[in-house]
């Protein structure tokens, strides 16, 4: 899947978007309509423990994923904000390095990426850009053996809930008093563990993953 930068998303918007203010204040909302791509890396960083014969070089990969978000934003001052986001995503993880792509190690997991973050804004006139920080909690629902696990006697899969950090950067760009394009990339730190377990309750694999998403936005959004 293409991965679209915020650098390419932005430039667009700049040259089909004139230049009106959006000034804001504190106390002002804005709430914002995305469509968001997940991007996790989700290489082993770790195997913790294994009784299966692993061959030399395994490694996962998770799979990309495009859903709808809401973010709701409220300015502290005029230049300070704290935002939310609300979203649902799903993931698979297959085989990666000396594994074929074929092989799946985590089937049709749903992610909840609870994260609130605090924001810095500058004023550039026709762009309105932002950096913003804050801590994450990635809520791991529903996961399931991929193939390849299950073929190993693998019934139940475990990923736990992690609190990460987010690095976040964007811009607004105003269509008016009230309405305005927002572009908007995070970069999560995240190492979750992942336990699959036979119908015995029997450990067979338990791995530390380096999740680390990218998540890229680009939508509208309204103050009030």
């Amino acid at each position: 899947m293409q991965k679209f930068t915020v650098a390419a998303l932005l430039g667009a918007a700049m040259l089909a978007v004139p230049a009106p203010a959006l000034a804001q204040e504190a106390g002002d909302i804005q709430l914002k309509v995305f469509a968001t791509g997940v991007l996790p890396d989700g290489k082993i960083d770790e195997v913790i423990s294994t009784t299966l014969p692993l061959p030399a070089g395994t490694q996962a990969k998770a799979k990309d994923n495009w859903v709808p978000t809401i973010a709701a934003e409220y300015f502290v001052t005029k230049t300070i904000s704290v935002e939310t986001i609300c979203c649902v995503t799903q993931h698979d993880v297959v085989g990666d390095g000396a594994l074929p792509a074929t092989a799946g190690l985590v089937s049709d997991v749903k992610i909840i990426p609870a994260t609130l973050t605090v924001k810095a804004h500058a004023n550039l006139g026709a762009i309105k850009p932002y950096i913003g920080i804050g801590p994450s909690l990635y809520l791991f629902i529903d996961e399931k053996p991929g193939n390849a696990m299950t073929g190993f006697g693998a019934t139940k899969l475990d990923i736990s809930n992690k609190v990460g950090v987010a690095f976040q950067v964007g811009a607004d760009v105003p269509l008016g008093e009230k309405f305005f394009l927002s572009v908007d990339a995070k970069k999560y730190i995240l190492r979750p563990t992942a336990t699959w377990t036979n119908a015995a309750g029997t450990t067979i694999l338990e791995t530390k993953h380096k999740l680390d998403p990218l998540v890229v936005s680009f939508g509208v959004g309204m103050k009030f």
